[in-house]
């Protein structure tokens, strides 16, 4: 597995590279450039001076040319400048933004998880009963719901809805003040400042995690049933093997193995339905990040926000395909 390991890794050089292109290009041919807000808001900048700022930015250089310009800069680590918050893109995306994505995101997986896969087994267990129509039938509008309508609907419902009518203090959203240097100086104590940042994520991670659990929940009941109806579980009961047993040591294995893949490759996905749910709960993390940069032009951390989910996705791919070897004693990668 390890050779298997180091060679998906090599392959994914070439991917990567070919990713970051079409990412370039793609910012490099938007409308506009990073010099219409400059021009808005100094009307009285002259054409020789525009012209001036255009080359200092190398805007006035073939795409091909400011792409290899930018690619031998970040291989050397240097992302370049953020023009929007005036410090290193690599800085501001890497060391501030995306921690807090990941915290969010983290949790809002963890909980879809912990959630769907039990409710799925459940289901198919008890195919055809009223729960399982129950659960199936929230399933569908989990499925037909968008993310940003979800939000939107759970902003309302808990922040003017909830307390209007029980008296409920509405719950916050955005960035906490508090900071971890709080709980060390004393300012709070430590579980003050849990049930503080957890009052500020509740929200948008119930967002993530109830789109996530629509789908994971369909799947693994789905992938269940298929399994239940094999010959090797038949045979499994009939040499009387209890059916606790037969369900968690015999079909429960065999059923994650699509649900591995559907996971493994969901993370991304997860650090991208953040873009929309952060700007709905103005949480500054790194999908607030990108679409706020997208609109600045802010190209040099679009390029590092962007390049970042191309390499998760890469990863968590490699992932996936390595687990099945943990769930599927069948397969040997060598």
């Amino acid at each position: 597995m390890f050779a298997y390991t180091i060679r998906r890794l090599v392959q994914m050089i070439p991917l990567l590279f070919a990713a970051s292109v079409v990412i370039f290009a793609l910012l490099a041919l938007q409308p506009g450039d990073p010099l219409d807000e400059l021009r808005q808001n100094n009307p009285n900048l002259t054409a020789e001076q525009l012209e001036q700022l255009r080359k200092a930015y190398g805007l006035d250089q073939p795409i091909y040319v400011r792409y290899f310009k930018w690619l031998g800069r970040a291989l050397q680590g240097d992302l370049g400048q953020s023009r929007s918050y005036g410090v290193k893109a690599a800085e501001f995306v890497f060391g501030e933004r995306l921690p807090r994505t990941l915290l969010l995101s983290g949790l809002a997986f963890a909980v879809a998880l912990l959630i769907a896969i039990p409710v799925g087994i459940f289901s198919a267990v008890r195919q055809y009963s009223t729960a399982d129509y129950a659960i199936t039938f929230m399933t569908f509008i989990g499925f037909s719901t968008p993310v940003f309508f979800l939000g939107i609907i759970l902003l309302y419902l808990f922040t003017v809805v909830v307390p209007e009518r029980t008296g409920l203090p509405a719950l916050p959203t955005g960035l906490p003040s508090l900071f971890w240097s709080d709980v060390t100086t004393g300012s709070i104590s430590f579980f003050g400042f849990i049930g503080t940042w957890a009052s500020h994520l509740i929200l948008p991670v119930m967002t993530l995690a109830l789109i996530q659990m629509a789908s994971w929940t369909r799947y693994m009941r789905a992938s269940l049933l298929e399994v239940l109806n094999q010959d090797f579980i038949r045979t499994a009961r009939a040499k009387g093997l209890a059916e606790r047993k037969v369900l968690y040591k015999h079909a429960l294995r065999n059923a994650l193995i699509p649900i591995v893949t559907l996971v493994g490759l969901a993370v991304p996905g997860v650090l991208g339905g953040a873009i929309i749910t952060e700007n709905i709960f103005s949480y500054p993390g790194m999908g607030r990040t990108i679409f706020e940069s997208l609109l600045a032009k802010d190209y040099n951390v679009a390029m590092a926000a962007l390049a970042m989910l191309a390499v998760l996705t890469a990863l968590f791919n490699l992932i996936a395909d390595l687990l099945y070897a943990v769930v599927d004693p069948r397969i040997r990668y060598s």
